[in-house]
């Protein structure tokens, strides 16, 4: 991914010093950030962000986001109501990894209050960096969404 592109980003509240902290670091590698909030750590409903969030991603005005909660459970089932969504809750860099590879997702979820911050920076530049392996992978990904 080219580091001029943009990238969405939106969280709860549970989740917005790592979202400033995440922001800040794809800002400083040269990503544009397109931040749909929570603006503050004052109470917010995730659906109010994420919806927003994934209707740009499923209409292809964004190629990836990350968004995050506190488990990263509620914004991963949220955005993945969409046909063209393929959002991947991960712990770790080699999941981030192999959910790019086999799985071409297009939205990392991360629980903010599961994660370490490091853990989650790391996984932020694996997600962004990885490829998608196409070949065999592709004919399942293929299947993944529901025709309507």
């Amino acid at each position: 991914m080219s580091s001029k592109e943009k990238i969405a980003i939106g969280c709860d509240h549970a989740a917005f010093q790592l979202k400033e902290k995440i922001k800040n670091l794809l800002e400083n590698r040269g990503f544009s950030i397109i931040d749909f909030g929570s603006p503050s750590e004052d109470s917010v409903d995730y659906p109010d962000m994420i919806h927003p969030l994934a209707k740009a991603v499923n209409s292809g005005e964004f190629e990836r986001a990350i968004i995050m909660c506190g488990s990263g459970i509620g914004v991963s089932m949220v955005a993945n109501k969409y046909q063209n969504v393929r959002c991947a809750l991960c712990c770790s860099e080699e999941l981030a990894k192999i959910t790019r590879q086999h799985n071409d997702a297009n939205i990392l979820a991360i629980g903010a209050r599961f994660v370490e911050e490091e853990v989650a920076i790391k996984m932020v530049n694996v997600f962004l960096e990885t490829a998608f392996e196409g070949g065999r992978h592709q004919k399942r990904v293929d299947k993944i969404a529901i025709s309507q």
